[in-house]
Formats: C-alpha cells, sequence, structure tokens
C-alpha cells in the first residue's frame, strides 16, 4: 500500500528525490524503523521537556518541536539516520538572544521565538536552494568543540538553582560566581536529595546501559523521591501540568517589528543548525557508508524549522543523543523518525497531566548529566596534541561562550579559523631540491631531510602553495632571500603544488622573470597544473616567459637546461648530480 501511494504521488506531483526511500522497504525493515522509532520517542520526552525550559519556553514546546520539525527534516533531509527537534545548543543561544527582549515564559516572548525559528530557517533554505552547502566546512571541528564545551558549561551553571533550590543572580558571570558560595550554604537539601538522584540514575543508565532510557527513569524516580519529601510544601518546584493536545497552529510573524533585533541570533541559530545537523550526519555516514547530500541537508532543516514554526515548535537541529539511539536500534530509513513524530504526538496528548510532578531539581540533575556528554574529553585532547592553532581556536570559542554570549563565540571561532587558514595560505614555502640515485634512476628530493649536493649551476625550488594576491608578497621575498646566497645562474621551479594562480600572481611572475633576467640569470617553471598554465597564458606571461622556459615534467625540464649550462664549469666539478653530467664528462670534457 505504501508503494502504490508512493507511486501515485510520484506520478501526479513533482516529490523530492529524498523521498525515494520507501520503495526500498520490506517487512523487516518496516520492523526495524518502528522499534527505532518507538525507542527515539521514549528518548525524547524528557529531553524535550528540559531543552524547552532551557529555551525559556513552556515545556510542552519541547514535545510540538519534535513532532513537526522531526517529520519534515527526516522527509526532506538527505540522510537516512539523523534524527532532528529539540536541542541543548540550540535551546541556550534562543534563550541568550531573547532574554534581553522579553522576558522567558512571556507570551511576547514566544512570539519572538516563533519569529525567531522562522528566520532561521528561511536562511537555512535559502543557503541550501543557493547550493551553498560547502559553507559549513568552515566550521571545524576545533570551533564546534569549543562551542560544546562551552554550552556544556553554561547548561550545567543555569541549572544550579533549580538543583540548590535557591535563587541566583544570572546578570554577569561574575555577580553569579560570586554568589555560588552563598547559595551553596543557603541549599533546599530535599531538592539536593532529589536532584542527586536524578544525576545518579542518568549517569548509572549511560554508563551501564546505554540504551535504556536513563533521563525518563531519572524523571520517574526523581519525582517519586520529591512526592515521598513532600513536593512543592517541601520547598521543591515543580514543571506544572502540559496543557495536553497537539501542536497548535501559531503565526511566527507577530514578532516581525523586532526583526531587526532577531537577524543576528537567527543567524547564529541557521549556521550552528545546519553544523551540528551536517556533522552528526556525516559521522552516522561514515559508519553506514551512505553518501550525503549538504544542499539537501540544508532545504531539508530549512523547510523544518519554517513548516514548524506555524505549529508552535521553536528552532531544532540534529541530535546527536537520538541520531546515536536511531543508529545504535536498528533504524535502516527515515521511516523511524516519521514514526519518532506521531509517537511524541500521541505522547502531547497522553501524558499531559503527569508533568504536573516533574520537580525541576529532578530535570537539573538530568541536565547535568547531559552536559557532561557535550564535552568530548578525547577530542579535545586530540586537538590541543594535533595543532595548537586549532587548540587556540577551540579555547578563544569555549572562553566567548561564557564571557560574551554564544553566537559571537561561534563567529569569533569561524573567523579565527579563517584567519589561520588565510596566513597559512599567503605563506607558502620553497623547498630545494636535488638530484638523488635510486637503482638506475634518479628522483628529485628535499635537501632538507637528504642533505645532497647541488648542482653549482641549476638550482631547484619547487613552491608548496598557491600564487595568489595574498601570497605574491611572502613568495617574491623567500625567492629572493634564497638567490641572494645562491650561486646558480639557471632557476627551475617546480609547480606541481601549486594549485592555483590569480593575475596578481600571473604579474608577480612575470616581474620575477624579469628580475632574475636582469642579474643574468634565467627561470624555468616545470609540472604546471593544466588550470595554472591556462591562466598564464591568458594573463599573457607565456609570451614574457618563452616557450624555452615552461616544461611538462621536471626530467625535461633539467634534461633541457642543462644544454644551456656553461660546460666548463662541468669539467671543474666534482658533485655530478645529475646522470646527464657523465655524458657531459665524457663528451665536452674530454675534448677539452
Amino acid at each position: 500500500m505504501l508503494r502504490n501511494t508512493l507511486d501515485f504521488l510520484r506520478e501526479h506531483v513533482q516529490l523530492p528525490r529524498c523521498c525515494d526511500w520507501p520503495t526500498g522497504l520490506g517487512r523487516a525493515g518496516l520492523k526495524a524503523d518502528l522499534a527505532a522509532g518507538l525507542t527515539g520517542a521514549v528518548i525524547v520526552l524528557p529531553q524535550g521537556l528540559a531543552f524547552a525550559l532551557i529555551a525559556g519556553l513552556p515545556p510542552q514546546y519541547g514535545l510540538y518541536t519534535a513532532i513537526v520539525p522531526t517529520l519534515l527534516a527526516a522527509v526532506f533531509g538527505s540522510s537516512h539516520h539523523l534524527i532532528s527537534g529539540p536541542t541543548t545548543a540550540i535551546s541556550i543561544v534562543i534563550l541568550a538572544n531573547l532574554s534581553p527582549l522579553a522576558e522567558p515564559f512571556s507570551p511576547r516572548y514566544l512570539e519572538l521565538t516563533l519569529t525567531l525559528t522562522f528566520l532561521a530557517g528561511l536562511f537555512q533554505l535559502t543557503l541550501g536552494m543557493a547550493r551553498m552547502g560547502a559553507l559549513i566546512n568552515f566550521v571545524s571541528r576545533a570551533v564546534m568543540a569549543g562551542f560544546t564545551a562551552g554550552a556544556a558549561v553554561l547548561i550545567g551553571l543555569g541549572q544550579v538553582h533549580h538543583f540548590l533550590g535557591v535563587a541566583l543572580p544570572r546578570q554577569s558571570m561574575g555577580q553569579f560566581l560570586a554568589s555560588l558560595p552563598g547559595a551553596v550554604s543557603r541549599a533546599n537539601l530535599a531538592c539536593v536529595a532529589v536532584g542527586g538522584l536524578s544525576m545518579a540514575v542518568a549517569l548509572y543508565c549511560k554508563r551501564r546501559h546505554p540504551r535504556v532510557p536513563g533521563l525518563l527513569f531519572a524523571m520517574l524516580l526523581s519525582g517519586a523521591l520529591a512526592w515521598a519529601l513532600g513536593g512543592e510544601a517541601a520547598g521543591i518546584r515543580m514543571a506544572g501540568a502540559l496543557p495536553g493536545g497537539l501542536p497548535p497552529v501559531s503565526w511566527p510573524f507577530a514578532g516581525l517589528d523586532q526583526a531587526g533585533d532577531l537577524i543576528p541570533g537567527a543567524l547564529a541559530v541557521a549556521m550552528l543548525g545546519l553544523a551540528e545537523a551536517v556533522a552528526i550526519a556525516r559521522a552516522v555516514a561514515a559508519r553506514t557508508g551512505q553518501r550525503l547530500d549538504n544542499n539537501q541537508e540544508f532545504l531539508g532543516q530549512g523547510l523544518s524549522n519554517m513548516g514548524g514554526s506555524f505549529f508552535s515548535s521553536y528552532a531544532s537541529s540534529g541530535s546527536f543523543t537520538r541520531t546515536g539511539v536511531n543508529l545504535e536500534s536498528g533504524a535502516r530509513t527515515p521511516l523511524a523518525a516519521v514514526i519518532s513524530a506521531f509517537a511524541v504526538a500521541l505522547a502531547a496528548v497522553l501524558i499531559a497531566p503527569a508533568t504536573a510532578h516533574l520537580p525541576l531539581a529532578g530535570v537539573a540533575g538530568a541536565l547535568f548529566v547531559v552536559a557532561g556528554g557535550l564535552v568530548h574529553a578525547r577530542e579535545i585532547d586530540r586537538i590541543v596534541r594535533t595543532s595548537s592553532q586549532e587548540a587556540l581556536v577551540m579555547a578563544i570559542t569555549a572562553v566567548s561562550c561564557l564571557a560574551v554570549n554564544l553566537e559571537f563565540a561561534l563567529f569569533a571561532g569561524v573567523m579565527l579559523s579563517l584567519l589561520f587558514y588565510l596566513n597559512r595560505t599567503s605563506h607558502p614555502h620553497f623547498i630545494t631540491l636535488a638530484s638523488e640515485a635510486v637503482g638506475r634512476k634518479r628522483h628529485l628530493v628535499n635537501i632538507a631531510r637528504h642533505p645532497l649536493p647541488e648542482c653549482p649551476q641549476v638550482k631547484i625550488l619547487r613552491l608548496d602553495g598557491s600564487i595568489f594576491f595574498g601570497a605574491v608578497n611572502h613568495i617574491a621575498e623567500e625567492l629572493h632571500h634564497i638567490l641572494k646566497e645562491a650561486p646558480q645562474r639557471h632557476v627551475i621551479l617546480v609547480a606541481s603544488g601549486v594549485n592555483f594562480i590569480d593575475v596578481t600572481g600571473c604579474q608577480m611572475v612575470f616581474q620575477q622573470e624579469t628580475s632574475l633576467e636582469k642579474e643574468g640569470r634565467r627561470l624555468y617553471l616545470c609540472s604546471l597544473k593544466q588550470e595554472v598554465l591556462n591562466t598564464l597564458r591568458l594573463c599573457g606571461c607565456m609570451q614574457g616567459l618563452g616557450r624555452d622556459q615552461v616544461f611538462d615534467s621536471k626530467s625535461e625540464a633539467v634534461r633541457e637546461v642543462l644544454k644551456k649550462i656553461d660546460f666548463a664549469v662541468c669539467c671543474r666539478c666534482e658533485a655530478k648530480v645529475f646522470k646527464e653530467c657523465q655524458d657531459i664528462a665524457s663528451g665536452f670534457c674530454a675534448l677539452d
């Protein structure tokens, strides 16, 4: 029946190519997706409630966000296993951006949340339609590691007042930390006991039984303990009963009068959401072998947020936890996410009254565990050991999350990564090469690794890096510095490592050739990529260089250049670095 319906729709409606997956479903696949979808729904129930509270929204909006956005992202995305919905980082960014504009949990705050969600989805959809999926490559792993670590700390600090059962100032990080010792001394022991039990249960399940919905058990047991201790009479705040029912239809344009204030936050939510979703999808695809389409994923995330904003959903993205559970539970297609969305919708109708007994201290204890899971110690250690620059990017991103705000931290991390990248690409290196005999053949090798004599008449250099406007000054200065101390009159530049050249680079090459010619030297190019060669021709540099100065290979360049050297010098040379040197010695030197 599913196949017949899909065939009918495909015949009469232009469906996206991502909807082809139902045609491959069989009974076994359907059973696996059903089990995975139901498991994912159980996982998202406590998470959704908690994440909505983090975002400054009534808890039912976390469930709403796990219905329509999850469904749309699964149908229109490219990944077969990615599960979208409410996430911790997105929730924190929303709270950080909107709390200065309206009071959390207020009607105006809700209006701004829906408007920001629509704008974020619009940005994502626009990027997808413009085929800008490659943009996500500029959000490096160091940025994501620092961002998630900083977000994790913010999550933990944001739940301390619920865990302790006392009020804490939240105007600035300094005031918060200064008041923390006094708050600990005034802590409500009942709240601490409830939060401690929740944290212990969640940790135990995570470490010993990772497939068990530990957060759900943590919520249930902490609720039972709160009831036994006296509930609100003992000073334990409750989440309150949820209004039962499906997500109500909403109008996301009520906050457009503050669109100017919302755009920076919406852009941060859009980029963070795309970075999260694509990173998770790539990690899963590496295990399953599925080929992903970043642009299609952009479209799926954009449509899920835009569509969700009309059904009382706030901004969503890919979820690390639920995607991992979905994969481990045996899901084969996005149908698992569709089943999960319908299961959450059913739960939103049936379990709404039960949230009246959900203690906020228990939510805080569970969120401490969630926050701890965001800090990837192995990845942080790997980045620190591998690259000092990447470690600096990670550290600045994390500190910016705490000292400034999350959207600034994300942009700061990306910009710092780009600055380091531009610094590396604008400082290409010259490698001096010499001939080494390997059997009957000779190869050009780096003399820094293999100290070998150079030819006294031919200098061979390899340029590792592209020749563009940002690098031309460095290339010219380094080339001048190398040749200033070199006696050779013939300079062969091996350009196999040059991936591209621009107009400024072409002009620099011509100027260097002219300058060397005035010094009585000649510059030769070899091993040029076709794109580089075409650019040189279009810029007119080939006429200036001449046909006898550009060669296809290193061996051809060496062979032709050796015909132009001073053979009298060869007769006095004992290095004999090239195989042609023997022919010169037995020919010209013997006659001499």
